[in-house]
């Protein structure tokens, strides 16, 4: 690839995502000037394969391979917003450890740290602030462990095969959820209910 190649798909690239911010983040509701700029100065397609560049942002879950996906736009924007990141927090998020969500998350919060959803937590410290960077149906105690007390986790909360975005409070010690949207998230096998036995 030319140099004038390079600089013709980097322009196509930065107006991809300028399209992005205003066709599906600002109609849906993501209007938060700090949220925005994240979105803007964070190259989505950086987070994908190479050969898929060219679909990281369309309106949906893009495939990575091996089962992960990058989640949409917009579920990245409604988490944030639900969050409401503020340069104190110190955020964990849970995910892959090259994560576009921890990235954007660095553009808002001076703390930012991320963990594999199998990961030990133990020797991580506090958060102020968990994101999940998917679907839970059950949040493991660890989780709860490391967030200070009225921490606050946002993450999809898995309940009868709808996925709806979730912000939890930790409060004398529990984690209580307020139930927020339906959102587009994959749900994270790691953090799935055990199985019950029927006969």
């Amino acid at each position: 690839m030319t140099l004038v190649d390079e600089r013709t798909a980097s322009g196509a690239m930065a107006q991809a995502r300028r399209a992005m911010i205003d066709s599906q983040l600002r109609v849906s509701g993501v209007n938060d000037p700090a949220i925005l700029a994240a979105f803007d100065t964070v190259p989505r397609e950086d987070f994908v394969p190479q050969a898929r560049a060219a679909v990281a942002y369309v309106d949906r879950a893009v495939p990575l391979g091996d089962g992960a996906v990058l989640a949409p736009a917009l579920t990245h924007g409604q988490m944030l917003t639900a969050a409401a990141i503020v340069p104190s927090d110190s955020v964990l998020v849970i995910g892959k450890h090259d994560a576009y969500l921890a990235a954007l998350a660095a553009k808002l919060a001076a703390s930012v740290s991320t963990a594999a959803p199998s990961e030990d937590l133990s020797a991580k410290g506090t958060f102020s602030l968990i994101l999940i960077d998917g679907a839970a149906e059950v949040v493991p105690p660890a989780l709860v462990d490391v967030l200070s007390q009225d921490g606050r986790i946002v993450t999809g909360l898995l309940e009868r095969g709808v996925t709806r975005l979730a912000l939890g409070r930790k409060v004398a010690g529990e984690l209580v959820f307020t139930s927020l949207a339906e959102a587009d998230f994959v749900a994270l096998p790691e953090y799935a209910a055990p199985a019950k036995w029927s006969f």
